[in-house]
């Protein structure tokens, strides 16, 4: 028993030296550095490098005043500058007009425009533009319907690694909707769709996992690994 109460002593002897070199330890070193304070937006050299013609200056500007960053927000304000951007060939500032143009955020509601300026950017490689055409020719939404088209842009959306596009064109390709019926392929896109956070793929990839033989989901599953997206545009 003595023994025990000895050993029991030391070690609880141990635990508090060790715990009080711990202290002293941290103590000497100094607190943990707090991480760096977010940069600053410098709106006056921005809105003045802008106003100067400075495409990407305009772009980021439109943004901040979409988001409120550094500025009250004004969609107003931002479709100003990220018009400037677009009309200065800046792809995701086309992008985005289009999509102000379609919502009526800052400008007129206007769907010819919104067409416009999608079909621009997408056909630069915006993998936005390519995705919001996408549903707008499969909704008819300023466009006749079209299958066909609406496939094509989210195929080159989920070729960008637009996660949504690749959800929506893998179950295209699983249906048969606008392309040739290719469940393995589909499946493909599923699982890269579920790689990108969206916890829909995830059902969806395992009902149609279903209808396949191990062989086939194994042809999916590395060419989904094999998968690298085209490079964004810029």
């Amino acid at each position: 028993m003595k023994k025990i109460l000895t050993i029991t002593g030391i070690t609880i002897g141990c635990i508090l030296i060790a715990t009080a070199f711990v202290f002293f330890r941290s103590t000497a070193e100094g607190p943990a550095p707090s991480p760096a304070p977010p940069a600053v937006l410098d709106v006056a050299a921005l809105k003045a490098r802008a106003e100067q013609g400075d495409v990407q200056a305009q772009t980021r500007l439109g943004k901040a005043f979409a988001q409120g960053e550094g500025v009250a927000r004004d969609y107003k304000l931002a479709a100003r500058w990220y018009g400037l951007a677009a009309s200065n060939g800046n792809v995701e500032a086309e992008a985005i007009l289009g999509e102000l143009c379609q919502a009526g955020q800052g400008v007129p509601h206007d769907i010819t425009n919104a067409v416009r300026w999608l079909t621009k950017a997408a056909k630069e490689g915006s993998t936005a533009a390519q995705y919001d055409l996408g549903f707008m020719y499969e909704r008819g939404q300023g466009v006749p319907k079209d299958e066909k088209l609406a496939a094509h842009w989210y195929q080159l959306a989920a070729e960008g690694g637009e996660s949504l596009a690749q959800f929506d064109y893998g179950q295209r390709c699983v249906a048969g909707l606008g392309v040739a019926r290719d469940p393995i392929e589909g499946l493909k896109w599923l699982l890269l769709a579920q790689e990108g956070g969206l916890p829909d793929a995830k059902a969806k990839a395992e009902s149609v996992q279903k209808d396949l033989s191990a062989a086939q989901i194994n042809q999916a599953k590395q060419q989904a690994a094999a998968f690298r997206p085209r490079a964004a545009a810029r």
